[in-house]
């Protein structure tokens, strides 16, 4: 059985950074839709599900943010990553509370673009076979996890989680009760072109205990192991 190309959706108002990307992604054997407006990536979105979202944050008519927002809903398992000309936080941390898988600020070189791409899709195949093996709902500690919507529900409320947090909760399960080193969690998670730190992994965790801890100050649930890394109990 042939593998069907991965499915991606471009929305870029800018004709020029639009064909150029649309060109090199066909190129690298992608099948690529692309939209230059959010009414037209609206229509997109409600034809086909896509593997892999690189959205456009200032449009004419709305936003990227708009249009992940509707793929949150409709197609919780497609990564989305952001390009923008404006880099606030205040823009990252929206873009991370709608699960965004990354945030590239415009101008990019198209090779690093296309390693984050790559590293998007991994993680969509590695969640995806995981799930299979292992279902789709569980408690941890204090949440309930569905990882398939990449959401988890704490005291009545739905909290977004990113590809990275879901693959980093997989992990953790899939290990409960051992001890997972950084380098382990470096190596599934993220990537080497992505160059992440021991710090990046740290800042991870202090956010997932927020979910499934009782007290994130005194973690009973996912503990650190000094000098090692991680353990889910």
């Amino acid at each position: 059985m042939v593998e069907r190309a991965s499915r991606l959706l471009v929305l870029e108002d800018e004709r020029n950074v639009g064909a150029t990307l649309v060109e090199r992604l066909r190129k690298e054997g992608f099948d690529v839709a692309w939209a230059a407006s959010v009414e037209e990536a609206r229509l997109e979105i409600g034809q086909r599900r896509f593997d892999l979202a690189l959205l456009d944050v200032g449009l004419p008519d709305g936003s990227g943010f708009d249009v992940a927002e509707e793929l949150r809903k409709l197609a919780p398992s497609t990564s989305i990553i952001f390009l923008t000309a404006m880099g606030s936080p205040e823009d990252r941390v929206r873009g991370l509370e709608l699960g965004a898988e990354d945030y590239v600020v415009k101008p990019f070189h198209l090779k690093e673009l296309l390693l984050r791409v790559n590293n998007g899709l991994k993680r969509a195949r590695y969640l995806s076979s995981s799930l299979e093996e292992q279902g789709d709902s569980l408690v941890i500690g204090k949440a309930q996890v569905h990882f398939s919507k990449f959401e988890a529900e704490v005291d009545g409320k739905t909290h977004s989680l990113t590809h990275k947090e879901v693959a980093l909760l997989r992990l953790l399960v899939e290990r409960r009760g051992k001890v997972v080193s950084r380098d382990e969690i470096l190596n599934h998670v993220w990537s080497e072109d992505e160059f992440p730190t021991s710090r990046t992994i740290d800042n991870f965790i202090m956010r997932l205990r927020r979910l499934v801890e009782a007290d994130p100050e005194n973690p009973q649930v996912i503990r650190s192991i000094r000098g090692v890394g991680y353990q889910l109990t």
